[in-house]
């Protein structure tokens, strides 16, 4: 059995070790673990970590009359050490204000008596288990913010002077107006390509018109809500999501709850708003310029008037096709608009955790709104055949 005592100045602070080296150790603390004793406390428990390698460490904090969070941030410290060795660590005698402080500091795990370690759960369904455990605790994180966001629309609703209208105009041309080239380019080009595919088969039958049916539906019913969507999921929403989260790491979010000011009817109500206004127009937008590009080639390229184009493809498209991109536009500016805002407030971490956000947000966005439009392809099929 070893024992070790290592004094200080009277009424400051004690530190004891009990046990063997390379097993399980006590370590007594008593006194007070203050800010004045802090340097002197690390440098005591990394001698005890080097010294003694211990395969648990137990941690008694009966002796204590007095910690700040200098004392705290010496249980986190050593509570690092340990799990760098991969040695369980308990705390015992934890008073209720030494509890209140860790709570503070360090968060309910370090409150509760026993800290994690670090280890990686072995075997397979334990890697399941904590798997599934993760998953869980993320949808429900997203719940809970989907949740607040309805709650800030609804509010918004009830009390359309507390919306911040500047800032929504202020989103709304930088995902709207400022994006209208790109969209308008590419639905242009996409409209060219399918009217010049579409030729190349149609024409063998002598039914070069119905190159201007075929244009205008897929545009009109898929392809233009969904890449109106994708451009601004790319485009706008990681700029969101950036912008969120750079706020996360200069702790703009917590100076803005500090004043008493709420972060999602502050930061993502005026862009969901914005989404909602702009995602529909864009699209609009992107369907006449696809129509527009197969028009060109049926006139240049198919000796089609362009009266027999406009006619065939206001004969194509039907009222109940329009309302459904809409619809469509204005759900999936929903998911972008919250999804980008979600990952912008998962941000920790520096300028590196702002980048992986905004791309995080960016895939994520893309992938709801391609699962979404596939649900919206089988329930629309359904709804009117």
């Amino acid at each position: 059995m070893f024992k070790k005592r290592v004094p200080d100045k009277p009424q400051s602070f004690a530190l004891a070790v009990e046990g063997t080296p390379g097993e399980a150790c006590t370590l007594f603390l008593s006194g007070r673990l203050a800010l004045e004793n802090l340097e002197r406390l690390l440098a005591g428990a990394e001698t005890f970590i080097e010294t003694h390698r211990p395969s648990a460490i137990r941690v008694d904090l009966t002796g204590v009359t007095y910690m700040d969070s200098a004392g705290a941030l010496f249980i986190g410290r050593l509570r690092t050490l340990a799990a760098a060795r991969s040695a369980p660590l308990e705390l015992a005698g934890l008073g209720e204000d030494a509890r209140r402080i860790l709570s503070l500091v360090e968060g309910k795990a370090a409150a509760s008596g026993t800290v994690a370690t670090g280890k990686k759960p072995e075997g397979f369904f334990p890697k399941v288990a904590d798997t599934a455990e993760s998953l869980f605790g993320a949808f429900a994180d997203l719940m809970t913010f989907v949740g607040e966001i309805v709650l800030a629309l609804l509010h918004s609703l009830r009390h359309p002077r507390s919306v911040r209208w500047n800032a929504v105009l202020f989103y709304m041309r930088r995902a709207g107006v400022e994006g209208l080239p790109v969209v308008g380019l590419i639905s242009l080009l996409l409209g060219l390509i399918m009217a010049f595919m579409a030729s190349l088969q149609l024409r063998q039958f002598g039914a070069n018109i119905y190159v201007a049916s075929l244009v205008s539906i897929s545009i009109v019913r898929e392809l233009g809500p969904i890449m109106t969507a994708i451009l601004v999921a790319g485009r706008s929403g990681s700029a969101f999501a950036a912008e969120i989260g750079t706020m996360m790491v200069n702790e703009e979010v917590d100076a803005l709850t500090t004043m008493g000011f709420d972060p999602i009817r502050f930061l993502v109500i005026p862009k969901v708003i914005a989404a909602i206004v702009v995602v529909p127009v864009l699209t609009l937008y992107a369907d006449l310029l696809g129509v527009l590009g197969g028009l060109i080639v049926g006139v240049t390229g198919l000796d089609i008037t362009v009266n027999a184009y406009m006619t065939q493809t206001i004969k194509s498209i039907r009222i109940f096709d329009m309302n459904a991109s809409m619809f469509k536009a204005t759900c999936f500016a929903l998911l972008i608009s919250g999804i980008v805002c979600y990952r912008g407030f998962q941000v920790r971490g520096g300028a590196e955790a702002v980048g992986a956000a905004a791309t995080s947000a960016v895939v994520s966005a893309i992938f709801l709104i391609i699962v979404a439009d596939s649900a919206f392809a089988i329930m629309l099929h359904y709804i009117n055949p």
